[in-house]
Order: structure tokens, then C-alpha cells, then sequence
């Protein structure tokens, strides 16, 4: 039986109708008509897609509910690769939205540029800063950033992993190498070590040392997702935490095919609600409430209030949090459960500190 149990500067399933990459974009269901507002939110996908079951998958939701509350209907892009970036949010501008969601720290060059070219335009960006020039701003006044602090989030999931891995071994990678993942990482490893410096144990942490790790160059489900996972598996790890939208779905086939017994870690969404798939696998999730904070800040652009002071997300406003262990309450030690939620308080309270780009 398992034994007890489980953040320098400001620089991310339902199937959904979405529009053909490169094709015009399309208008998805949101209220009543366009008729009952002038008003048009827009939203574009990074390359993992609306149906990620993750990242861009809860963005969507955000927009699409704050679109029905507006009485509009939302008009959708979605991205099959970085090269279509620029050219679908220009799409977008075409269409005449008066709100564009850019998803993702990879569409940044292209949501400034494109801010910076429409000043009438409010621009939500999701996970990043929009601040390529580094002066601690975004580099257009019509740029919200949505930041999330996960990796206070990511610091609970490594306490739990670390007291309930029989192994004495977890192990992470991520997608591409951008500060809005390696944070999940960072807050991982902190969370690991904590456990270790607490309970006088050694639990190692496979693909993640806190300045290099294992990557697998895309956000997609890709041979290359399942390859990493694989290796770090054979290290003889048995919880695994996938950062980077549907990359996990490498690490579902790898531990099909290895036939251990190894819990995942989610990121961005519970897990257990997006994909039924991970129902008897799912340890937790590091929930990143992007709906919640879209949702928000498209809202606020109908309603003629867009602010644009970044918004990041804390376990104290309820931006980042873990979920329930869902079907693995029975597997988990009480005891070590009650250490992870009285670990929350002890963060919110600054008592522990964690450390990420997004602290300060």
C-alpha cells in the first residue's frame, strides 16, 4: 500500500467547434446574437489547441462564458503551430473584435506588435507580461496581462508527491522552456524539498534540477511526449507531473505500455474533470483558474471598465490551488493531507516562502 502522503522579473474535455487553422475565423454560440451588443470578443488558441483539456481549453471557457454574460457571441482562431500566430490574430483585428485573448507567452511578440498597431483594440493576454523590453510594464497600455503565480500551487503537489511516492523518486518535464512552465517546476522542486527538510527525508526529483531538466520542445501530443516520459520513468520515478497543455498524454501512453504503478500530476485544470481518461491515475492537478480570470477581464472590456494592471493569480485570491485527490482520497494518508492544507495556510500567510519570477 502507498505510504502517507503530499513560485526575477514579470517576463501557461469537451469538443469544441473550432475554426480550421489559416481558414476565417468562425463565431461560436455565446448568448443571443450579435445583435444584442456591439460589442465582439475575440480569442486565439497557442499551438495545443481549444480541446487541450488544459491551458488553452479553460481560456476558451472564460471567454465563451463572459461572451453569453455580455449577450454576444465569441469568434475563435485556433493555431495549429507558431508560424500562425501573426497571421490569426491579424485575422482577428480584421474582423473587428474589440477584445483579443491571446493565449500563451509564445503569442507575445505578436500581441504586442499587434497592441501596439490598434490602440483601440483591448488586448488580454494570458501567461505572460507582455514586457519584452524589460522596464516592468507591459509594453502597450491596451495589454492585460493574466499572470498566475502556480508555482505556490506547484509547492503543495511536490509536498504530496514527495510523502506519497513509495519510490522515494518523482519525476516532471515540460513542453517548451518558458518561464510559464518552468515556474510549475520550480514550485515542484521547492515543495520536494521542503518535504525532505521537514520530515528528515530524501526524496529525488528526476528531470528538473531548478536550472536544467527535460523538455519536449512542443506543447503538443507528440512522439516526443511520450519519449521524454518514458525515460524519466525508467528512473524508476512513480509520480510523474507533465507541465505544458496536452503533453501528458505522453506520459498516459508511457505508463500504459511500462505497466507500473505511477500517479500524474495535472496542470492548469483538475484533470479529473477535463479528461475521464486520468480518472484512476490523477494524484492532484495545479489548478491555474484561468476561466475564472478571463472570464473577468473580458467582461470588464463589454462593460467599457478594461484595466489593464496585470492580474496575477495567488493562493490567497484563489488564482492558483490544487485539487481534490478525487479517487485517490483512500490511497492518501489523512495525516499527510491535513500537512498539505495547513502548508497552504502557512504560504498564504508568508510563513513559507516560495520563490518564483512572479513573488515579488
Amino acid at each position: 500500500m502507498k505510504k502517507a502522503v503530499w513560485l526575477t522579473a514579470i517576463a501557461g474535455a469537451t469538443a469544441l467547434a473550432l475554426s480550421a487553422c489559416g481558414a476565417a475565423p468562425e463565431e461560436s454560440t455565446g448568448g443571443e446574437s450579435n445583435a444584442a451588443s456591439d460589442f465582439k470578443p475575440c480569442i486565439v488558441s497557442d499551438q495545443g489547441g481549444f480541446d487541450d483539456k488544459s491551458f488553452n481549453q479553460l481560456s476558451f471557457e472564460g471567454a465563451t462564458a463572459a461572451a453569453k454574460e455580455l449577450g454576444t457571441d465569441l469568434v475563435d482562431v485556433q493555431s495549429a503551430s507558431e508560424s500562425e500566430y501573426k497571421g490569426n490574430v491579424e485575422s482577428l483585428v480584421g474582423e473587428g473584435c474589440n477584445a483579443i485573448v491571446t493565449v500563451g507567452y509564445a503569442l507575445s511578440a505578436t500581441t504586442i506588435e499587434s497592441a501596439t498597431a490598434n490602440p483601440d483594440i483591448d488586448y488580454i493576454i494570458i501567461d505572460d507580461a507582455a514586457d519584452a523590453d524589460g522596464d516592468g510594464k507591459a509594453d502597450a497600455d491596451n495589454i492585460k496581462p493574466l499572470l498566475y503565480d502556480t508555482a505556490q500551487a506547484a509547492f503543495l503537489a511536490g509536498y504530496l508527491s514527495a510523502g506519497y511516492s513509495e519510490a522515494g523518486k518523482v519525476g516532471t518535464y515540460g513542453g517548451q522552456e518558458f518561464p510559464t512552465v518552468t515556474i510549475f517546476m520550480d514550485g515542484f522542486k521547492q515543495g520536494i524539498d521542503y518535504y525532505n527538510e521537514t520530515n528528515d527525508a530524501d526524496v529525488e526529483l528526476i528531470g528538473w534540477d531548478g536550472k536544467k531538466g527535460s523538455f519536449t520542445g512542443s506543447f503538443a501530443a507528440d512522439p516526443a511526449a511520450k519519449t521524454t516520459a518514458q525515460n524519466i520513468l525508467d528512473q524508476g520515478v512513480d509520480v510523474l507531473f507533465p507541465v505544458g497543455g496536452p503533453i501528458y498524454q505522453g506520459a498516459m501512453d508511457a505508463i500504459a505500455d511500462s505497466g507500473d504503478d505511477v500517479a500524474i500530476i495535472g496542470a492548469d485544470a483538475d484533470f479529473y474533470e477535463t479528461d475521464a481518461t486520468t480518472q484512476d491515475l490523477v494524484l492532484t492537478s495545479v489548478l491555474k483558474k484561468m476561466d475564472v480570470s478571463t472570464e473577468e477581464a473580458v467582461v470588464a472590456s463589454g462593460n467599457g471598465e478594461f484595466d489593464p494592471t496585470p492580474y496575477v493569480g495567488t493562493l490567497e485570491n484563489g488564482g492558483v490551488d490544487i485539487a481534490p485527490l478525487h479517487n485517490f482520497e483512500d490511497k492518501v494518508d489523512p495525516a499527510l493531507w491535513e500537512e498539505v492544507q495547513a502548508l497552504k495556510e502557512s504560504i498564504i500567510a508568508g510563513d513559507v516562502p516560495v520563490e518564483s519570477y512572479l513573488a515579488k
